[in-house]
């Protein structure tokens, strides 16, 4: 690698300064990596930044000695501490990261050490959380001895046709880059090529450094220039001139245009850039999870989001639409309802992203750039071009009356009622400010958030469902606080994924960060109950009750507290049994200075105001044989469904 040289199409390169004065420094390895962990920075638009700026640990056995020796040794070095946070669970470790490096628009990271064996593996499902959704995060898990004194060691895998295989290997497919320094000389190009693929926006995910206890706490005479101060430059490239014109003459082309924002325009901060397109052309713009916000709301082109969790008038436009530009998306099934949702026979796409693998998805037209040069580029070539009037009248129409279905499942008129999941939303909806920050990752809440969120600022919606991993959002809430301490930041939850992961409460409480965690008690899996009851499987296994006489979880709920059990890890917690007691403790906890949860049991009778109905169709498939009605009737509507769909070729 050269790490002074040009890097294509991705626009990242690197350069070194601070004149180290060569000659050498002893250090161990896990000293040397510190040091360069803490001399890297990331520099976009003029605005420099620490790439690495923390580390989450655990400490056993295998980085006690090593790392967690370097960490110590580190503080002290003049303008080269990297801090330590401590934690609970190594995946939630993980999660943490990913949360800071997402609100950092991936120009910032935080590295997680562990010990060898379960607190390696432990960390396999947030690496692949990280590298499904593109976010940089920095592993660094001990490792199994690179000497072999004894074989094998406490903790280790014995695989009897490999002896240089660990459990670490496990992280290899969920890593973006793996490797293992079994050498002090070989961290130099291992910690090198880590930090590209760290700071390339096209290449970042999960990094993996496995690091045997050893090798950690041998020393070494390292070059001098290998710690001097180094800078990643993420540049942004724009589209290649041929490609843009061809995208241009589509443009033009089209009746019904149809823009999809996804994660990638939150990443190169090209909101302005994608409003500046909408307000001259008129194109409306539909979002996915992680790019909702990338509109306000209130935007007149703005659709809310698209797919099996979208709009309707999101999904009637892309039903129809000419052309699709996709800016920043990996198109997933949930976008495209499964290849059933753009159904127009001569509909194209356009797809504009800085990684070139998601810009031929669905055949469409690459045009492989920066998400923000590409739209700049786009609005000047396209200057003097809009949409018919008609159009415009058509889709803001349907605006309209989607907002009138997100006021009717908000409608929280009656203050002394049990609120349902969406009023509880509509209550957050009056108490939040621009600048709050509401996080989710799994069960029915993406579905509700995704069609009903009013999202006021770009990083206001922090919406994980590139994975959907339960357990995300709590320790998800600490690193965006870590990354934006003058923000409030919300953690919404149920009950079941609480009862996943709610250690990291601990780490919010001492590291005094005020977030904020609500709580609701639905008892059970209601996304998989419902998904279940559509599927012919009738709810099965998805309630949190005790077992009926006839063996089923069909008795009465379960005696459980999630709210005591909030505060014995020392969050401050509110109950509220009413909407109105669920308006005053959310005023509450904005205002805490304390981490603080509010605990809210939902009517879940289905009685109250609800979510409208899924738009949008989504694959899951149906037992093609069955006894029982439920699932018979399911197969017949999935093989309707299913007939729908298309490849785009």
């Amino acid at each position: 690698m050269n790490p002074t040289g040009d890097t294509g199409d991705t626009g990242r390169t690197a350069r070194t300064g601070g004149g180290a004065g060569g000659g050498t420094l002893r250090l161990t390895v896990a000293q040397a990596l510190v040091r360069f962990l803490a001399a890297q920075h990331t520099e976009r638009d003029g605005r420099r930044q620490r790439l690495v700026n923390a580390c989450w640990g655990i400490f056993g056995h295998g980085n006690v000695a090593g790392l967690g020796q370097a960490l110590v040794e580190n503080r002290g070095h003049p303008g080269a501490e990297l801090p330590f946070l401590q934690g609970r669970n190594e995946q939630a470790m993980v999660h943490a990261a990913v949360g800071y490096a997402r609100q950092s628009n991936r120009l910032r990271a935080q590295a997680v050490t562990t010990s060898i064996g379960p607190g390696a593996t432990n960390m396999v499902t947030g690496a692949a959380l990280a590298t499904v959704n593109r976010l940089p995060v920095l592993l660094l898990p001990g490792d199994t001895f690179a000497t072999r004194p004894a074989d094998p060691v406490l903790q280790q895998l014995e695989v009897p046709y490999a002896g240089d295989i660990s459990v670490n290997d496990a992280l290899r497919p969920v890593s973006r880059r793996f490797d293992r320094v079994h050498r002090p000389e070989a961290l130099i190009p291992a910690a090198l090529e880590s930090v590209r693929v760290l700071a390339d926006p096209a290449e970042t995910g999960a990094v993996t450094l496995a690091l045997p206890q050893d090798v950690q706490a041998e020393a070494y005479d390292w070059p001098a220039d290998f710690f001097a101060e180094r800078v990643w430059q993420v540049r942004r490239p724009p589209p290649e001139t041929t490609a843009l014109a061809e995208a241009v003459r589509a443009v033009r082309a089209a009746a019904r245009p149809l823009i999809i924002a996804g994660g990638g325009v939150h990443h190169s901060e090209a909101e302005d850039a994608l409003r500046e397109l909408a307000d001259a052309t008129g194109i409306p713009v539909a979002s996915t999870q992680a790019g909702k916000g990338a509109l306000r709301h209130d935007h007149p082109a703005d659709l809310g989001g698209i797919g099996h969790t979208g709009t309707a008038v999101a999904d009637d436009l892309a039903r129809t639409a000419d052309l699709v530009i996709g800016v920043g998306t990996r198109y997933t099934d949930f976008t495209t309802a499964s290849g059933t949702l753009f159904a127009e026979p001569g509909v194209r796409f356009v797809n504009l992203n800085i990684a070139p693998f998601d810009t031929h998805k669905l055949s469409a037209l690459p045009l492989v750039a920066d998400a923000r040069s590409g739209l700049e580029a786009l609005t000047g070539a396209l200057r003097g071009h809009r949409v018919d009037p008609a159009y415009e009248a058509e889709y803001r129409a349907g605006r309209a009356r989607w907002e009138r279905s997100v006021e009717a499942a908000y409608d929280h008129r009656d203050g002394s009622a049990r609120p349902t999941q969406t009023q509880v939303l509509g209550v957050l909806d009056t108490v939040v400010g621009d600048d709050d920050v509401v996080i989710n990752a799994a069960g029915s809440l993406p579905g509700d958030l995704h069609k009903l969120w009013r999202a006021r600022s770009p990083r206001q919606y922090h919406l994980e469902y590139g994975y959907s991993c339960m357990g995300y959002e709590i320790p998800a809430a600490i690193g965006v606080r870590l990354a934006a301490p003058d923000r409030p930041v919300w953690a919404l939850v149920g009950d079941g994924t609480y009862l996943m992961m709610p250690t990291e409460i601990v780490t919010a409480v001492q590291e005094g960060l005020p977030i904020k965690v609500v709580l609701l008690q639905n008892h059970g899996y209601a996304s998989i109950g419902g998904l279940s009851e559509e599927t012919g499987a009738e709810r099965f296994g998805t309630a949190y009750r005790y077992r009926a006489p006839d063996g089923d979880y069909t008795g009465d709920p379960l005696p459980v507290d999630l709210a005591a059990n909030a505060a014995s890890l020392g969050m401050d917690v509110l109950r509220a049994e009413t909407v109105d007691e669920l308006r005053a403790a959310l005023r509450t906890a904005r205002a805490s200075d304390r981490p603080t949860c509010v605990h809210v049991e939902t009517d879940t009778s289905g009685s109250g105001p609800g979510a409208p109905p899924a738009e949008a169709w989504w694959d899951v498939p149906v037992a093609e044989t069955a006894a029982r009605p439920a699932a018979v009737k399911a197969r017949e509507e999935y093989e309707r469904r299913a007939a729908e769909r298309r490849r785009h070729l």
